[in-house]
């Protein structure tokens, strides 16, 4: 009578969905519902500004770029191809970064409070843009002089890359990349960087200090094709070898030590997320300046619709930040036109009530 009382408790057990297997299947209906919107942002995005292009005007454009004879308007032509596309595009492409890149530093540290700037990628990048405002060296100079107005992006790229670099290195404990290690040299890179950027913006002119605030504001204003084309290596590389950790993100959700039993490669898991982030996050800083809030925002209102297995979160965050970087930067340039809203400000207003929204309900779904 026990034996058949456990059989079928076991059997009962056994079938049993996980939580999240649960949560994924209630909302099967997300994941298109953001392709869908994606692709209306890019349509509202490219048509409104100063001067409408309706949807029916950008087909025929885009048609006649394609090759095809069409007979569209060469203002809106000149305006769609030249300023809104890339400016989409860029915006498309920086926010899928910041926000795949947040999903997986939060899956990493498997805390939903970290994002790319907690391992000093953005001010890293930030106080190196800042160095190259400030100080006149001659290092600077012979870059500017070869490079021209590029070489602002890809020196703050530059300090991205080295001060993730110093964190992972920094981290490393008896040839053991430690979680809680590379968390709190983060904290520390941070301050140090916010010391030295305040140092360099003490020393800084008027005309410096304009720029140095119009970069730690972040803004779309500069997009081209050349800036487009610039990030897309890197951003792409970061969109396709994120989510092929989800799998071992999962598994790092269970601790390090079952991770590594269940055949994980944690040092190797640890770098190309390190590695991909920065990718991701340092050229957004070094084309747009800072962007705060979409690499934080977005995984956990993924997480609410499709639960925490990270091969749907981090599909899913890209797809989410692109779409609200994308809406983002159309209410910075038409909100106050014909002047422009910086949009690290508008990402800011935005995102902190939706972010204090979130742990509010979370902490009453605990409480309950």
């Amino acid at each position: 009578m026990n034996t058949t009382a456990a059989t079928i408790n076991a059997r009962t057990t056994i079938k049993k969905p996980p939580t999240s297997a649960i949560r994924t299947v209630v909302n099967p209906w997300l994941m298109p519902v953001l392709v869908i919107t994606l692709l209306v942002t890019i349509v509202v995005s490219v048509g409104i500004g100063a001067l409408y292009v309706s949807p029916y005007e950008i087909w025929l454009i885009l048609a006649k770029s394609l090759g095809y004879s069409a007979a569209v308007d060469a203002t809106k032509e000149a305006i769609l191809l030249a300023i809104r596309l890339p400016r989409v595009c860029l915006a498309l492409l920086i926010g899928a970064g910041l926000a795949v890149s947040g999903a997986a530093i939060q899956g990493l540290f498997r805390n939903p409070l970290a994002d790319p700037g907690l391992i000093g990628i953005s001010s890293g990048a930030s106080l190196a843009a800042v160095m190259m405002i400030v100080l006149e060296v001659k290092l600077f100079q012979t870059l500017t002089g070869l490079l021209g107005m590029y070489a602002l992006s890809i020196v703050a790229f530059a300090g991205a890359c080295a001060t993730a670099f110093l964190v992972y290195r920094i981290a490393r404990m008896a040839g053991k990349d430690v979680i809680t290690t590379m968390l709190l040299t983060g904290i520390a890179i941070n301050a140090l960087s916010g010391a030295l950027t305040g140092i360099m913006t003490y020393l800084a002119t008027d005309e410096q200090l304009r720029n140095i605030t119009f970069w730690s504001l972040g803004s779309l204003g500069g997009a081209s094709w050349t800036s487009v084309l610039s990030i897309l290596p890197f951003t792409a590389a970061a969109l396709v070898g994120i989510p092929r950790l989800a799998k071992s993100l999962n598994l790092l959700a269970l601790g390090e030590s079952q991770a590594s039993m269940l055949g994980v490669n944690l040092k190797s898991i640890k770098r190309q997320v390190i590695i991909f982030s920065t990718m991701a996050v340092g050229t957004s800083v070094a084309v747009a300046g800072i962007i705060g809030f979409i690499g934080l925002v977005i995984p956990h209102l993924i997480r609410m619709g499709v639960g925490s297995d990270h091969r749907r979160v981090l599909t899913g965050s890209a797809l989410g930040g692109a779409i609200v970087l994308t809406l983002a930067d159309s209410l910075a340039r038409t909100i106050v036109a014909p002047a422009e809203l910086p949009i690290g400000i508008l990402t800011a207003l935005l995102g902190t009530p939706v972010f204090l929204w979130i742990l509010f309900r979370e902490r009453r779904r605990a409480a309950a």
